[in-house]
């Protein structure tokens, strides 16, 4: 198909037959949706990097609201996922993609203006946590979205890339954060600095500031470039995923790999402060918060070929196996006698991102091979927004029990998804090898 055909019409695209699938379009799509991605996930863990410091300013929070404060994001971004999965078939890529980035501006513009304040009411700090979650409740429609652009063949390739980068938005913004705040950024010195508690000062608001004009970008690029192609169906056309058995053994698997993620990802800084935070010359939480998501986010967009290649479930396989035996082994430093213990427990939490981004990626190419194209779209976004519910539950559960009995059970859920998926997608004669 020429692109003067394509740019005038998309009626019978087909990503399986390459007379009717442009590869050019399919990858601007990628790259664009990529892009928008990654901003949409440095937003939502915009509040993990800004709690640690409120009380830096004049906040006065404690230990417990702090903890609902870094969890509401995943509360809101599994809620938001349950609308946002159904929009691919409903308003197509452009519209969703666009619209998605643009409605981004409303967190960002009002944590920039509420950290200025110390008296901003705790309320009010709660709402804009929940807006954030815009930012994670994205993944559930774009995900989809980029799946109707490439043929099965590719699947594990491109949303592997897609989702491993566009995780990196975690990162992103928890590398940012810490060197952001030390100075007037874009031209707004305007914006005076805010005072600390120890009589430095902290530009603690450009931690929202700086994603601004790149998320303005990204509107542009979106409606300029971006297109809708052809997979159309209304929101009761959508439901008949929930009857099948696969939709829910999935969603309990990818619960276990990108929950874990998302989840140890947001709580990470604080966990390390609450575990090792008493020792004298304590390890500072800002200065490895970033590493697990950043690994995490690598191996995701790194092994969507070797998916390809090898089908997603042994890697999901693999990674379960390797999630249950570092958490295993992150529990045993969870009550540590010195500070020299840390470096055990970072290298585990670290194995635990790297296998849960390896699992990430074996996931997101068994859900094009055990599903119809539609119904994968619509699988790939509930099961994103089940799993986006991680950092909300991690954190009510360190907020509840101790980090040793919540690492027990995680370890005993892992395992047990772990079994799942060897039952129906990974071993010899499995119902659905994927």
């Amino acid at each position: 198909m020429t692109n003067a055909t394509l740019a005038a019409d998309l009626s019978n695209w087909d990503p399986e037959d390459e007379a009717t699938w442009d590869e050019r379009l399919a990858w601007r799509t990628l790259w664009i949706t990529t892009y928008n991605l990654t901003l949409a996930f440095a937003v939502w863990y915009l509040v993990s990097a800004i709690a640690p410091r409120l009380n830096l300013v004049g906040f006065d929070l404690t230990t417990g609201q702090l903890y609902w404060l870094v969890a509401l994001p995943g509360l809101a971004g599994g809620l938001m996922r349950l609308v946002f999965m159904f929009l691919p078939p409903v308003v197509g890529t452009k519209t969703l993609v666009g619209g998605s980035a643009t409605l981004l501006l409303l967190p960002m513009v009002g944590w920039t203006m509420a950290v200025r304040d110390a008296s901003t009411p705790y309320a009010t700090l709660l709402v804009l946590a929940f807006a954030t979650g815009i930012g994670g409740g994205a993944f559930a429609g774009f995900m989809p979205s980029t799946s109707y652009f490439f043929p099965r063949r590719m699947s594990g390739t491109a949303l592997g890339l897609q989702a491993g980068i566009g995780n990196f938005g975690v990162s992103l913004i928890q590398f940012l954060v810490p060197w952001v705040v030390g100075f007037g950024l874009l031209g707004t010195t305007a914006l005076t600095p805010q005072q600390t508690v120890e009589g430095g000062h902290i530009w603690l608001h450009n931690a929202a500031l700086v994603l601004i004009p790149w998320v303005g970008l990204g509107i542009f690029l979106s409606a300029a470039f971006l297109r809708r192609v052809p997979v159309q169906a209304n929101f009761r056309q959508q439901l008949d995923i929930f009857r099948e058995k696969h939709t829910w053994v999935m969603t309990a698997v990818y619960t276990m790999t990108f929950g874990a993620f998302s989840g140890f990802a947001a709580q990470l800084g604080l966990l390390i402060n609450q575990v090792y935070g008493g020792f004298e010359n304590a390890p500072d939480p800002l200065r490895y918060a970033f590493l697990g998501p950043l690994l995490g986010s690598i191996t995701r967009a790194a092994w969507g070929p070797l998916c390809d290649r090898y089908g997603g479930a042994v890697w999901t396989f693999v990674a379960g196996i390797g999630m249950t035996a570092s958490t295993v082994v992150a529990t045993i430093f969870l009550t540590p006698s010195d500070v020299g213990q840390f470096t055990w427990f970072l290298v585990a939490m670290l194995a635990v991102f790297t296998f849960a981004g390896i699992g990430n990626a074996g996931t997101f190419k068994q859900m094009p091979m055990i599903f119809p194209r539609r119904q994968a779209g619509g699988v790939i976004g509930f099961t994103s927004a089940v799993a986006a519910f991680g950092p909300f539950l991690v954190g009510m559960a360190l907020s509840v029990w101790a980090p040793v009995a919540f690492f027990v059970g995680a370890a005993a859920y892992f395992a047990l998804c772990t079994g799942l998926t060897w039952v129906y997608y990974a071993r010899p004669g499995a119902p659905r090898p994927s």
